[in-house]
This record gives C-alpha cells, structure tokens and sequence, in this order.
C-alpha cells in the first residue's frame, strides 16, 4: 500500500487519489463541476465494497431505526386513525435521514466541501432538513380489505361474465329473423260527374286504421288464433336444452303473449303509416311460415274493419229507405182518405170550376137586369117583363145555391177549408216522395260502395327467409351484463368503503 506521502493533496482542485484499492494502486477521482460548484466526493468503491460485506454497529443501528418496529411486536390498533399513521411514518422517515447522516458522515471523515466553501455534512444538517421537508409519506402495503375487493369483483363482474359468456356461445340456440312490411291504404272514389270532369280517384293511407292494426299485432286474441293455426308454443319450444330463449310448452295464453313481445318486434312510423314486423324462430322455414301468416291475419282484420264499415253505411241506408217509404205511404193514404170523405178529386179543380160557374151566372144576371130595365116603360102586365123579372130571380137563386156550396151547408166544410186541407196533404205527400228519392239514392250509393274494398292492406316487404343466424346478439348482451354488473360492483365498493369511513 502506498504511503500518505506519495498520495496527491486533497487541496488539489482537478483529482483526488484514492489510497483504498484492492492491489495497493492509487486510482484517481475526479470531482465533477455542477454548475461552477464542485460536487461532494462519492465514497470509494473499496470502502462501498467493506460497507457491504461487513456491516458495523452503526449500520445495525441504522436498520433498526428504519425498519421500524419488530414483528413479534403487537400491531397497532384497528381504530387507529390515518393521521396517528402519518406521525408516526413521519417519525420513521426523519430518523432514517438522520441515521444516513450519521452513516455517511462516519465514512467519508466527517466533513465535506461544497463549492470551495466550507461546510459540515453531518446527521444534524440531515435531521433539520428532514424537519422542514415535513412528514413522509408511509409504504403501501397489501392489505385484506384489498383482497376482499379483489375478490368481490370477482364474484360480482368476473364470474358471472365467465358463466354468461359460456351459456351464449355453447348453450343457447341459433335464432333467424323474418322481416315483413305492410301499411293500409285507403281508397277514396270521386262521383261519377267528378270522373267525368277530369277527377281522379285518391288512394292515400289510413292512420286510423294503422293505429288500430298496430295495436291488433299486439292483441292476446292474434296470438291466441296464430297459436291455434301454427301450435307456436311448439315451434319456440322446439329446441332443447336452451332454457332461457325456448318457450315452456306448458305455459300460459299470458305466458305466450310476453313471449311473443320479445320475438315479434313490431316497428311502427306514424308519419308515413308503414309498419315494419321481425318475427324470430330456432328454424328459418319457421320464422317465414310465422311471419306470412301474421300477414294473413292482418289483412283479414283489415277486411272485417272494411267489412263493418260497408254494413253500417248499408244498414242506415236501408233504415233511410224505410223510413221514407213508410212516410210516403202514409201520406199518400191521407189524401185518399181524404178524397174519399169529401167525394172530391181536386178540391181546387172543383173551386175553379164552381168560381167559373157562378161568374157566368152574374153575367146572365147583369143581361136579365138590363132586359128589365128595358122594359121598365111598358105596362105592368107585359110578358116580356114579367119573363124578364122571372129570369133574373132564377138567377139570383142558382147564384146563390151555388155561393151557397163554397160556404157551410149541409154539414160540409166549405170550399176554402177543404182547400187548406188538401194543399197541406199535398205538400206532404211532395215531401216525402223527395225524401223517398233521396233515400233510395243514398241506398244505392251505399249497396254500389259495398261492392268494393275501401281498405286493404299493401305488403311492400314479403315474408323473407333467413340464410345466417344473428340472434341472439350474444356480444351485445354480454357488454350489458358486463355493464350492469360493473355498476354494481362498484356502487357496492363505494357504499362499503363509506360505511367503513363513518366508523
């Protein structure tokens, strides 16, 4: 080993010798410039190399204040709170600053130069500066409540996913799809003068209608009558061994019918009146056969609706014509009675014809007048005169027999009331021989409207038939399940955690 004489003074600003190596040659050191401010010498590699293989007191005296307390120690109490922790891991990290102070002190001679001015490095320095740092915080370790979290997720996420996932690639069945579309039109047919003049008939859709259909496809009454026509508790029960898609053979009308809603989806857009139906079955021939037959069945009911309408505009045609017929019976009975009873025809023929009689008699009585007054110079006994006179007084008396039958006499009412009588017969008699025309028309119009479909169901999508299976979507209600039980999992977490925080 070389003598401390043939070693270079520490003085010197560029390299230090070091005396420590293992074949006794001096290695040189050189301090590094940070920042025009020379750096602290590391600790030789021989004297590193001593520090590990033989650890002195100090260096067990260092891990036993960083270590912290033996583990055949009692733990500290589970109540304990998180700031008691914090002192205490605080506590810790300072005496291991000031252990390494000490440590590092001891082995590079105690003092250091920082910057070519002078300074001490010792454990003091290192503790007041731990001081000031604050507290430090304290090692994670893996706890039980960790695992058990662990553990729940497992339970709660994982596991049912796992079993989720098996039962939909290797357990349920393929299902294939149908589609069907339709919508119901109606047709409106203008009058014949309207054809006639350039107007065409309307076909337009009929929201009412569609709405009601909407509704029927969802009826427990279709179901039943398909069930009855398809047996469909056999057709989705067909494959084993899927008991969470597959209908149970021994369920109820009710049963079928919630069934029913998850494999008949039945889209319907209110605007444009189209309904759109995808009917799902384990067999595509199946699927098809459901879905031509739920077309089947729609335009049936489609028929019966246009079928009661046409019987309700027939039937109050019909009742219409009754009803005129028998008010123009009765009418034309009431003048008849009445020509019966008063032995006349025509009142106002008569009228005329009695008017007419008695004006030509006041002429021949103005004549008769003025033949007297003629012979009014003659004598008294002259035969042209007293003919004259005769003749005047006989015409005075038919004129007045004749005035006689327009007023009351006899019993008989005069000519102006049976007048009255038989104008107000008559003008019923009219009335209801136009409501009688009327009502055979509008009977006619109806009977003609029956004759033909008003509505009827237009199928712009037939039944198809389905070459790949798509359901059920197996990746769909795997990212739900996982969804949900994520939720869960977590909602769970946090209610757990906040309850052991309250405590």
């Amino acid at each position: 080993m070389s003598s401390p004489s043939d070693l270079p003074s520490s003085s010197d600003p560029e390299t230090v010798t070091d005396a420590s190596g293992e074949d006794g040659e001096v290695k040189p050191r050189v301090r590094r410039q940070v920042g025009g401010r020379r750096a602290a010498p590391a600790a030789p590699s021989g004297l590193r190399r001593r520090m590990r293989a033989q650890p002195d007191e100090q260096d067990e005296q260092d891990r036993a204040e960083t270590d912290g307390p033996d583990l055949r120690e009692p733990a500290p109490q589970a109540g304990a709170t998180g700031r008691t922790g914090g002192q205490t891991g605080g506590q810790i990290g300072r005496g291991r600053l000031r252990a390494l102070g000490a440590s590092l002190t001891s082995r590079l001679g105690g003092t250091s130069k920082r910057g070519g001015r002078g300074g001490t490095l010792d454990a003091q320095t290192l503790a007041d500066a731990a001081d000031a740092a604050g507290p430090m915080a304290s090692m994670a370790y893996w706890r039980p409540r960790h695992r058990l979290l662990l553990l729940s997720f497992a339970v709660i996420v994982l596991l049912p996913l796992l079993v989720s996932a098996a039962y939909l690639w290797g357990v349920a069945k393929d299902q294939y799809a149908s589609t069907v579309g339709f919508s119901v039109r109606r047709e409106d047919a203008g009058a014949a003068a309207d054809i006639l003049g350039g107007l065409t008939s309307l076909t337009k859709s009929s929201s009412s209608d569609t709405d009601i259909l909407y509704e029927y496809l969802r009826s427990q009454k279709l179901v039943a009558d398909m069930d009855a026509r398809l047996d469909l508790r056999g057709i989705w029960s067909k494959p084993f061994g899927d008991p969470v898609f597959t209908f149970d053979p021994d369920g109820s009308i009710e049963d079928l019918l919630d069934y029913w809603e998850g494999m008949v989806r039945t889209s319907y857009d209110s605007s444009t009146g189209l309904i759109e139906v995808r009917v799902l079955a384990f067999d595509p021939a199946d699927a098809t056969r459901i879905a031509q037959e739920l077309l089947d069945q729609s335009a049936r009911m489609i028929n019966q609706l246009s079928a009661a309408a046409r019987e309700d505009a027939v039937r109050f045609s019909r009742e219409e014509l009754t009803a005129a017929e028998d008010r123009l019976r009765e009418a034309r009975e009431a003048v008849t009675a009445f020509r019966i009873t008063n032995q006349i025809v025509d009142p106002t023929t008569d009228f005329q014809t009695q008017a007419g009689l008695i004006t030509t008699l006041e002429n021949q009585l103005a004549e008769a007048q003025i033949e007297i007054d003629l012979l009014a110079g003659t004598a008294e006994n002259d035969p042209r005169l007293i003919q004259a006179k005769r003749r005047s007084e006989v015409i005075l008396d038919r004129i007045a027999a004749e005035r006689a039958k327009v007023g009351v006499g006899s019993g008989r009412k005069d000519f102006a009331a049976l007048a009255a009588d038989y104008e107000r017969l008559i003008v019923d008699r009219e009335f209801a021989e136009k409501s009688y025309v009327a009502a055979l028309s509008a009977y006619d119009s109806a009977k003609a409207e029956s004759q033909r479909t008003s509505r009827y169901l237009a199928a712009h999508v037939l039944p198809t038939t389905a070459e790949v299976s798509r359901y059920p979507e197996r990746f769909t209600i795997l990212g739900l399940i996982a969804l949900f039980m994520g939720l869960i999992w977590s909602v769970g977490a946090l209610v757990a955690y906040s309850l052991k925080d309250r405590r």
